[in-house]
């Protein structure tokens, strides 16, 4: 009896901390334990109804760094203070009553459960942290910017040159317009070796190039560059690389950018790894090196799930391809990345996930927006995606048309938001293809024919699909 009474004491530990002693022990620290319990479940199960109610409210409290600390160190307070509780639920058993094996009994369910519990505490505790860690390290912006015509435009950049200095010229260039209600995003994608392009009216940058980015070997990705080796143009900005990168998009876009993001390409292999590999359809051998480099093999095709290693190949093979290729592939990738995770690959895997992040990833995204970004994105992981690229045929990338340019840009956001009005009469268009399919940026439904690396530029390009999963 007094053994099956020892262990009901724990039990009772377990199910609600501070009963045991409420009821044989210490009342008042037994009422202490059972108040905190019980206002912790009142907590969570506000929280729970709140975030069924708006989704963002959840979002907002894991990307807020003083929510983060405090929640950290109640969990880990928690996680003493319950294993205390146990100890002292063992004591009021009276363990040096009970026969010799019985006691043995005791101490082992008794050791169980408190490490158990203080154990799972206290990993939350470090998951928490981690987050913490996240917030403060990525997302160390403040300024809000609100959506233009109701979407947000982000411009994303991948860096590839090297360590230490991947972010001074990007290797891709691709805009993600989001609709501010529904999330539903269009894609647009840049030719990194576009020339003689308009900067955003006024801009610094405009009034350096009032005829456009019209130097000996400038294109695109060199603007970056450029800005970096004339900072006391742009006062005291921390990226001027970026900010004139920025002013170059928005001329050619003529969207107004709200926030940017730098993935280094070299890092992406890692959050590939933490998600446990994406699974892609290899259209033909995908060549692992060259240019300069020996190759060391191939990805052979197939719908194959490839790894973090195999995956950054697949997005940045240049050998026996073009950079369109290498944009089509890219695209590939970041819809594969934002269809196949699911929230139990990313709560799985999280702390690896956040390493490879902050490793990987700059951004000017404030901490307090981080919520409506993800709310954002959760809607648009059931929608399609629509794209466009401003590349050959379509477009001149020594002289480029800047008014089809920003044409086939309203096009696809019109498509995306369902307002498009198709014109009456179909007009062959630069792309070779009629009405509502207009060439390289019309964003139609045809699917991605053709077996090469050179068909899966050309046709991908020439009849993208709003799906954009149909060509990858």
């Amino acid at each position: 009896m007094r053994f099956r009474r020892a262990v009901a004491l724990m039990v009772m530990t377990l199910l609600v901390p501070g009963s045991a002693q409420l009821l044989h022990g210490n009342r008042r620290v037994g009422l202490i334990a059972i108040r905190v319990w019980l206002g912790s479940i009142l907590a969570l199960v506000l929280i729970a109804l709140a975030s069924l109610v708006r989704h963002q409210v959840a979002f907002q409290l894991a990307s807020d760094a003083n929510f983060l600390l405090l929640l950290r160190l109640f969990l880990m307070a928690g996680a003493v203070g319950w294993a205390v509780l146990f100890m002292d639920a063992w004591r009021i058993g009276q363990p040096l009553t009970l026969g010799l094996v019985q006691r043995r009994a005791a101490i082992g369910v008794n050791g169980f459960l408190s490490l158990a519990v203080a154990g799972v505490l206290l990993f939350g505790s470090h998951l928490v942290g981690v987050q913490r860690d996240l917030m403060v390290t990525m997302f160390n912006a403040t300024e809000v910017k609100g959506a233009h015509d109701g979407r947000f435009n982000i411009a994303l950049f991948g860096g590839d040159a090297g360590a230490g200095r991947w972010g001074l010229r990007p290797d891709s260039i691709n805009v993600a317009s989001v609709d501010a209600s529904t999330g539903r995003t269009v894609l647009i994608s840049l030719p990194r070796n576009l020339q003689d392009f308009p900067f955003a009216p006024g801009s610094v940058m405009d009034e350096q190039f009032p005829e456009g980015f019209d130097c000996d070997g400038c294109y695109l990705n060199g603007v970056s560059t450029w800005a970096q080796d004339n900072p006391e143009l742009f006062g005291d900005s921390e990226n001027p690389g970026i900010d004139a990168t920025l002013m170059a998009i928005e001329g050619v876009t003529g969207l107004e950018m709200n926030y940017w993001a730098m993935a280094n390409l070299e890092g992406f292999k890692d959050l590939v790894d933490a998600v446990g590999g994406i699974t892609l359809n290899v259209r033909e051998p995908i060549p692992v090196g060259g240019l300069g480099d020996d190759v060391t093999g191939y990805l052979e095709p197939g719908v194959r799930k490839l790894d973090g290693f195999e995956t950054l190949w697949y997005a940045r093979a240049r050998e026996g391809s073009d950079d369109y290729s290498r944009m089509a592939r890219q695209k590939c990738v970041l819809n594969a990345m934002l269809g196949q995770v699911s929230p139990q690959t990313a709560v799985t895997n999280f702390g690896s996930i956040a390493e490879a992040s902050s490793d990987m990833v700059s951004t000017n995204l404030p901490a307090s927006q981080v919520g409506r970004f993800v709310e954002l994105a959760l809607k648009a992981k059931g929608q399609k995606m629509s794209t466009v690229s401003l590349v050959p045929p379509l477009i001149n990338t020594a002289d480029p048309d800047i008014e089809l340019m920003h044409r086939k840009v309203a096009e696809a956001i019109a498509k995306a938001e369902g307002t498009f009005k198709a014109p009456e009469k179909a007009a062959v268009s630069a792309g070779g293809t009629t009405g509502g399919s207009s060439g390289a940026g019309a964003g139609t439904s045809s699917p991605v024919t053709g077996g090469s690396l050179g068909s899966l530029s050309e046709g991908y390009l020439a009849n993208q699909a709003d799906d954009l999963g149909s060509a990858c």
